[in-house]
């Protein structure tokens, strides 16, 4: 059978590849992005209590009012903003949000500026639009965007910018400035930014969450996505949301309709529930810089050199002093010999780089922690 693939240039993604490597070899996993310790045994208590309520079958679309309504104060009390309910969807983890938003809105021809390295999720789903991804590369160690770069990106074609702060994988957070500059680039097109924030509470030395929610006029013309995988310790769950003005959520929720139609009930209401205490979310960028500092401190003898890492629960490492090998090369004899699995950061950029850079995961137990930063400090 002759079949003409929508996507021909995409394999497995970097992800599984390494994890499974990591498995077929005992290696300790910090490659892919998810904890291995449990979420709180509250949340799985609340979810059970509405699974014997005999809330099981489908909820509403947009997601059950009382979750809606729940991140609406969330929202409130984190940015100081009023949402209306009508304006969240409650989604099947983050991934199909940002399906859902480039979906819903780009057309054959039409140009995305994406930041790379980029979340891998992005650019084919603006390949399988039709869509063109215009890629802006940011450098290391500093991975600073200069605005006025970017902006030379910018066409009549240009459709859609696409954020994520703070970043995957480069762990660097967006100050206000930079906000300020991306509201100066689109003032006065129609240009739609997608704004990944799901690491929104993960942030570190008081620093604060710039979200485009905070800025009107970005606020107007933005679809942002966020992912209670991240913040609740349930990537299991694939629960998500999208927050977005009437005129875009009106379109997102025409392709949310016919892909998943709508979200796990149980946990829809065990979430509205545990979002009414703030501390268990306001307390993540606490609980996760002691385990960015906790690595930090056992991977002082390794040769890995670190790069400031600001938000999110990844750690990047220059390599340079170690080996010359690609990085992809790298973070599989890593695992292989080493026993500890990472990803290669190169795999986030549309072109061939040397840089010599390896993502860790430190959203694990300590004693995983403490083990793996031993085992890397021999090399």
């Amino acid at each position: 059978m002759n079949i003409s693939s929508k996507l021909p240039q995409v394999g497995t993604t970097i992800f599984t590849v390494m994890s499974k490597l990591a498995q077929e070899s005992g290696a300790i996993n910090l490659s892919q992005g998810f904890p291995n310790f449990d979420c709180d045994k509250e949340l799985k208590k609340l979810v059970n209590q509405y699974m014997r309520k005999g809330l099981n079958q489908y909820a509403p679309m947009a997601g059950v009012p009382e979750l809606r309504k729940a991140i609406s104060s969330k929202l409130s009390t984190s940015y100081n903003i009023e949402v209306e309910s009508n304006d969240v969807a409650i989604t099947a983890g983050g991934t199909q949000a940002l399906y859902n938003a480039i979906t819903a809105l780009i057309r054959p021809s039409d140009e995305v500026i994406i930041i790379e390295p980029a979340y891998d999720s992005y650019k084919p789903v603006i390949q399988l639009c039709g869509g063109i991804a215009r890629s802006y590369e940011i450098e290391g160690p500093d991975y600073k965007i200069d605005w006025n770069s970017l902006s030379r990106l910018v066409t009549a074609k240009t459709k859609m910018i696409i954020i994520n702060n703070p970043h995957n994988p480069i762990g660097k957070i967006l100050q206000e400035s930079d906000l300020v500059e991306l509201q100066r680039i689109v003032s006065g097109t129609d240009i739609i930014v997608l704004s990944d924030e799901v690491y929104e509470h993960i942030v570190f030395d008081e620093a604060e969450h710039w979200s485009v929610l905070r800025f009107p006029e970005l606020r107007n013309r933005s679809i942002v996505v966020y992912s209670f995988g991240k913040t609740f310790h349930i990537t299991g769950w694939k629960m998500g949301y999208a927050v977005a003005p009437p005129h875009l959520m009106k379109e997102f929720l025409k392709v949310h309709q016919f892909n998943v139609f709508s979200v796990n009930t149980p946990a829809q209401y065990a979430l509205a529930d545990y979002l009414q205490e703030e501390e268990h979310y306001l307390s993540l960028g606490r609980f996760f810089q002691e385990k960015r500092d906790l690595f930090q401190d056992v991977m002082k003898k390794s040769k890995l050199i670190p790069i400031s890492s600001e938000g999110t629960y990844f750690q990047l490492y220059d390599y340079s002093a170690i080996s010359d090998e690609p990085d992809t090369e790298f973070a599989k004899r890593l695992t292989t010999e080493y026993g500890v699995a990472a990803i290669p950061v190169s795999v986030f950029y549309s072109t061939k780089r040397d840089d010599k850079v390896i993502r860790l995961c430190f959203a694990k137990k300590d004693t995983t922690l403490k083990k793996a930063g031993k085992l890397l400090s021999k090399i």
